[in-house]
Formats: structure tokens, sequence, C-alpha cells
């Protein structure tokens, strides 16, 4: 993850905006601690925080096209860049570095805002071109990378990754949102991703290819091994953690950069779970990094050490969602830990519940249609929690946190499969789970043998829960005796 702060559409001094872009977008080194770039000139200043992950040693941004001179700050990676630049671009660039989001300028000279429904990553970018002071900001199309936007009282414009970095300047924030684009000599949002399977009215009608799903998904967990820094794995002990954990062990060994052609740099893939003592979530852990051949890490919390992190889990999170917070603070204390092995990206699991309605309200669905429509609904809300939490409690550790089943290829095969193959149908009392059809079977199903029975049939845990059924009650126990109801009863 990396941290970008942009000032568009100066109005007054630029040197001035300049020393206060400096000085905001260190709220957001965290997310960078890399490096620090600055660009300005009297209509912009461009600003971002490295968390240097693909060309270590060439990646620094802002990045610079030599020709037409325009800016790029991103937040974010490219998972397909290397297709990009030898089947998508066609006129002659000169390329100075390796890395990942460098193709973005080049597509944007050529394509302008077409090019990026052929983009498969992660981001949030801001182009800015001195020319003429036009600048062109987009978000990826789930909005797994935060991006927030506003206006100073004089009207110059903001964008920044994380809200801290905005709110005593701007008179209103606001969450730039998923799938868009925005131009300013246009002065309108477009949305740019608009897949078919969320289009009103549409309900799928192609049945489950199991083979097509396992193989949609190994795809995106391959893609995102992309990285040049040592990586791990977050296993909670639950299906789909685990199954993204099986399916990069088997592909550890070999660079996917080259294809395979080379060696790993780290063939030796590292594994991460937490709980309390005695949680439930650590021992299912624990039985699958055995499983698929990872070297595991336990980490343990106290009720007091989560309770004494809430503070910074809320300023880092920068909500008061209470699902979000008592599920971000066990995933704050453990990146700290994983980044304390100098691992600076991790795969996890999120996405998965919203794709194949695993959220046990999901058995209620009267038909298919209501259950598409679920779906369809979660995933357009999923950058304010999940993804969210996801991205936000691993960047105040300065760690990447990557997301394969919201893979856009993978979802195109995941959502346009018919939703009567997804609902829920209970086995019988003392019957195996899969002569039923519990949460998420065709995706159990797809991946049979990959992880132990046990885990792959294992029934839903919150990520919360499965840390310590103790963890909920004591944070219960903590708001009712710190917020008494008077106090909520006043203005």
């Amino acid at each position: 993850m990396c941290g970008i702060f942009t000032i568009t559409e100066i109005k007054g001094d630029a040197s001035k905006l300049r020393k206060r872009a400096i000085s905001h977008v260190k709220r957001l080194r965290h997310r960078g601690p890399d490096w620090s770039g600055v660009y300005s000139d009297s209509k912009a200043v461009i600003c971002h925080e490295r968390l240097a992950i693909v060309d270590i040693n060439h990646g620094a941004q802002p990045l610079i096209d030599s020709l037409t001179g325009r800016v790029l700050a991103v937040n974010g990676e490219i998972y397909n860049h290397r297709a990009l630049r030898s089947e998508k671009l066609k006129k002659p660039h000169e390329f100075n570095t390796d890395s990942d989001c460098e193709p973005l300028l080049y597509l944007y000279d050529e394509y302008g805002p077409d090019f990026l429904n052929d983009l498969n990553g992660i981001f949030a970018f801001v182009i800015y071109d001195p020319k003429d002071g036009d600048y062109f900001i987009a978000r990826d199309h789930i909005g797994i990378n935060p991006l927030y936007w506003g206006r100073d009282g004089e009207g110059n414009l903001y964008v920044a990754s994380e809200m801290k970095a905005l709110h005593d300047i701007c008179t209103k924030v606001e969450v730039f949102p998923p799938g868009h684009y925005y131009k300013g000599s246009e002065g309108k949002l477009v949305q740019w991703y608009k897949p078919n399977w969320a289009e009103p009215g549409f309900i799928p009608e192609k049945p489950a290819d199991l083979d097509a799903l396992r193989e949609a998904l190994i795809a995106a967990v391959k893609r995102q091994l992309m990285c040049d820094v040592p990586y791990g794995l977050l296993i909670s002990g639950g299906v789909d953690s685990s199954i993204i954990a099986a399916v990069a062990a088997r592909h550890a060994e070999r660079r996917v950069e080259t294809d395979g052609a080379e060696q790993a740099w780290w063939p030796r893939i590292h594994s991460f779970s937490i709980g309390l003592p005695d949680a439930p979530d650590t021992k299912y852990a624990k039985k699958v990094a055995e499983y698929i051949g990872c070297q595991h890490h336990e980490i343990t919390f106290t009720i007091q050490e989560a309770i004494d992190a809430l503070p910074d889990v809320i300023y880092h999170l920068e909500t008061f969602d209470v699902t979000t917070i008592r599920a971000g603070t066990p995933m704050y204390l453990m990146t700290r830990k994983i980044k304390a092995m100098g691992i600076k990206m991790i795969l996890s699991g999120e996405g998965s519940d919203e794709i194949f309605g695993g959220y046990l309200y999901f058995h209620k669905a009267p038909d298919r249609v209501e259950f598409h429509e679920e779906l369809v609904r979660k995933l357009s809300m999923l950058h304010l929690y999940d993804c969210l939490r996801a991205n936000k409690v691993t960047a105040a550790w300065g760690v990447e946190a990557r997301v394969p089943f919201l893979d856009p290829e993978f979802l195109q095969v995941a959502m346009n499969i018919n939703p009567a193959d997804k609902m829920i149908r209970r086995a019988a009392p003392g019957q195996d789970p899969r002569e039923g059809r519990m949460e998420k079977h065709i995706l159990r199903k797809a991946f049979d043998g990959w992880i132990p029975d046990e885990i792959l049939w294992r029934q839903k845990e919150q990520f919360s829960d499965g840390v310590g059924y103790s963890w909920i009650d004591s944070l219960k126990a903590y708001a009712e005796k710190e917020v008494s109801d008077s106090a909520m009863a006043s203005p």
C-alpha cells in the first residue's frame, strides 16, 4: 500500500499549498514508509508516500512521462502490467522503471479513460497534465483501495488515501466512489466499471462449473503473488482464507513474474493466525498450515491488549462501525507482528461471503432473484466495511493486503453463476454436510482435497468470533463501562 495526497485546481499561492501538502501527507506515511516524493507547479501539488513492493530500486513516485510531462501518483498494484506493456501499448514509450504502475501513464496517453477496463489490480490514482492543468482521478472496481476527496474554502480540490489528511482542510470530505473516474475538464463523475452481473434485473442462468470456478481463482491468486519482497498468508481457520493459502502454497516455489522460469526469491512461505488463548480459529489454522506445508506463526493476544489498541484502531480505520472495529482489532495486532518479521504483503480471504452468500441469513432468501440481488448489494457496499478494514489496519503498519476473491476476472466467473446453485439447503441433522448445501457449498466442492475436510466443511465463524468468543463479550462490557446511558442521551 502507498499513500497519495494531491491538490489540483489551485486558486492561490501554490508555494504555500506545497508546504501544506508536505505537512498533511505525513499523516499517510504509515501507508508508505519507504520513500516520499513531491511534484509541484503553479497549478498542482502531487505527493506520494511509497511502500516498495515491486521494482524496489526504481519505482519511486510521482512518475513522470518524459514525452507528455504528465505526472502520476498511485496507491495500488496492477497485476497484469507485463501483459499491458507487451500487448496493449502500441506507441513507443520510454519506460524508466519496471514498476507495475508506470504503464498507467502511457495507457492513458493512448486510450484515455477507456484503459481502465483493461486493468486487473487494486488502485486509486491521480494523473495530472501540467500543460493545461487538467487531471484524471480513478478508483478500482470494488473500492479495495481507499480514496477521498473534498474542497477547501478557496475551491482547491484535494484527494487523499485517508480522511485524516483532509478533515481539517476541506469543508466537506467524501468517499470517491469505487469503479468511477473524474476528469477535471469534464467536471463529472463517470462509472467505468459496469459488469453485466450488476445490471438491474439481470439474473445469471449459467450452471456452476466447478472446474472453471477453481481455475479462475487459481489464476487470481497467481496474479497476486507478484511481489519483490517477502510475503505471507493470513489463515483464519475458515474455508476462505484456507483456500487462498492452499493455492498460494502450491505456486510459492516459482516466480510468477517470470511465468515460473525462475525459483522464487522466498520459496518458504509463512502463514499467520491470531486469537485469544484456546481460540477456535487457531487450532484449525494450524491444521491448514501443516496440510499445505507453510511455516506457521500463531499469534496470541489478551483482552487488555486489544482494548488498549482500540483508539489506534479507530484512528486508522476512520469508522465507528462496531463490526469493522471488533474484527479489525485482532488484525491490527497481528499485522504489527507480521511487519516485525520483515513481511510487506499478505494474501487474505475477504470477498467470498459476498460472492457466494456466506452469511448465515442467506438461507432465508426466498428465491434465486433475491439471493443474487443481495449479493450485488453486498459487493457494492464492501468498500465501506471489509475492504476498508483489510486495507487500513494492515496499512497502519506498512503492510499491503491483497484479496484474490475480488479479482475482476474471478468475479466475472463467480458472479455469472446461476444463483440457484449458490442457495443454501441444510443437510438433515446428523447427515454429512456434503449431502446438503451449506453456505458457499460450490466453492467448497471446487476445492475438495485442497484443505482438510474438517476445515473445508466447517461452519462459518465471524473473524471476531473465531479469535475468541470472549473478545466480543469483553468489548461490550468495556463499552458499557466507558459510555453511560446519560452520555449517549446528551446532545
